[in-house]
């Protein structure tokens, strides 16, 4: 079992070509800091998008849902606030979220539909949206198609975050696609810009992320490529259980390269682009997790179906007395084979090993010899591998997650106060 190093830091910026950044410091956030950015796309983009599975919804998810809906997926502007996530605020709160999309789409001169809102920060408190309005036309006036205001855009949207997370990706393409194209290029360049770090969980966490594409494609065609490369990283992976009000997956592609997700090959080469941008921006995500000191890669293999690996992966994943036992770097195999016990699936115990680092510390359900010391030092580490095998089919699924410190309930303690 060898995985490769998580990603925990900011890659490379490569810009796509088609898209202008921007932030500053609105006066939300009371330390001070930059909270409001804007992303525009002068040619405007295609877009899909994937949202929080939580039935409390904040907001900008539901303005957002309709402007896509609107627009038959175009966007041409993102504006995201940062320290209030305008959530549990009823109508007042949508109003509000409505005024700042249609001040921008005046002053941009598009349609307000066309003006995608995202928010994150604390629950039930009114977002000011007077002081986000009377800086949006410094706000879109800064803006710049420069690595510097894609940096800016990143530091802007945190919240909990140590630091920024970003991705990015470029593949070329072959001669009979180039011919085709309609402009210069013969590449394609994707840039994944995400926070998170607290309300972590499957189904999307408190995540806001946004990959922007130079890809010309239909908003059918993004929406299923955007849910594939989701489904093996950004929803595969939790650090506290909890699923967030505003969580978004926004992927906009302007197609400024002029090449087309139709051409020979491009669609293939997209998507493992596209993964490639997800895994690492998960990676980042659950290593920058409050309070983390080890990630955790947990392998679950043998089991009948994909569902099920998970369903194995989610139960471990979210066990308190695991996470704390993993906060100790104490190789505790007991813990995780009752998680899975108490899963829900009809599994046979008996089936089941247990594997800390390729060590096998439990075998059939019971305590296999191993050098515990061993195990306590691989723990130990920022990061380790455990695999638990089930021992009743052949799928299998690796899943992201997390020990659980005292740190982690200082951050979360002290969060609105």
């Amino acid at each position: 079992m060898t995985s490769s190093k998580l990603r925990r830091s900011p890659e490379k910026i490569l810009l796509p070509r088609g898209f202008s950044f921007s932030a500053l410091a609105a006066g939300i956030k009371v330390s001070g800091r930059p909270d409001l950015a804007l992303v525009q796309i002068a040619g405007g983009a295609t877009a899909a998008a994937l949202f929080t599975s939580n039935r409390v919804v904040a907001a900008p998810i539901e303005v957002g849902r309709a402007a896509l809906a609107a627009s038959g997926g175009r966007v041409r502007a993102v504006i995201v606030n940062s320290g209030n996530a305008n959530c549990a605020t009823g109508r007042p709160g949508i109003s509000a979220c409505e005024r700042v999309c249609r001040e921008a789409a005046k002053i941009l001169g598009v349609p307000a539909s066309e003006v995608f809102p995202s928010s994150t920060g604390i629950i039930g408190v009114r977002l000011p949206d007077d002081k986000i309005r009377v800086k949006l036309p410094e706000l879109i006036e800064a803006r710049s198609e420069s690595l510097r205001g894609a940096g800016d855009f990143a530091h802007a949207i945190m919240t909990t975050d140590t630091r920024p997370k970003i991705a990015s990706a470029r593949f070329r393409v072959g001669s009979s696609a180039v011919s085709r194209t309609r402009g210069p290029s013969s590449d394609v360049t994707l840039l994944g810009i995400a926070k998170g770090a607290g309300m972590i969980h499957p189904q999307l966490a408190t995540m806001l992320v946004y990959i922007f594409t130079d890809l010309e494609a239909s908003a059918p065609d993004l929406r299923r490529r955007l849910r594939e490369a989701c489904d093996e990283s950004l929803n595969c992976m939790s650090i506290d259980g909890d699923t967030s009000t505003n969580d978004t997956v926004l992927l906009l592609a302007s197609g400024a390269s002029g090449i087309r997700i139709t051409d020979d090959g491009v669609g293939k080469k997209f998507s493992a682009a596209l993964n490639t941008v997800c895994q690492s921006l998960a990676e980042q995500i659950v290593s920058d997790g409050e309070g983390v000191q080890h990630v955790i890669r947990l392998h679950v293999t043998g089991a009948r179906s994909r569902e099920e690996a998970l369903t194995v992966a989610r139960t471990i994943a979210h066990s308190l007395l695991v996470k704390t036992a993993w906060a100790g770097a104490d190789p505790n195999w007991g813990r995780i084979l009752a998680a899975v016990g108490r899963c829900g699936l009809e599994i046979d115990p008996t089936r089941i090993n247990v594997f800390i680092a390729g060590q096998k510390v439990c075998s059939g359900g019971v305590a296999s010899a191993f050098d515990q010391r061993r195990a306590h030092q691989a723990l130990a580490r920022p990061e380790c591998d455990v695999k638990v095998d089930l021992g009743r089919g052949r799928e299998s699924i690796v899943f992201l997650t997390t020990d659980l410190t005292a740190e982690y309930v200082r951050i979360n303690a002290d969060y609105s106060t």
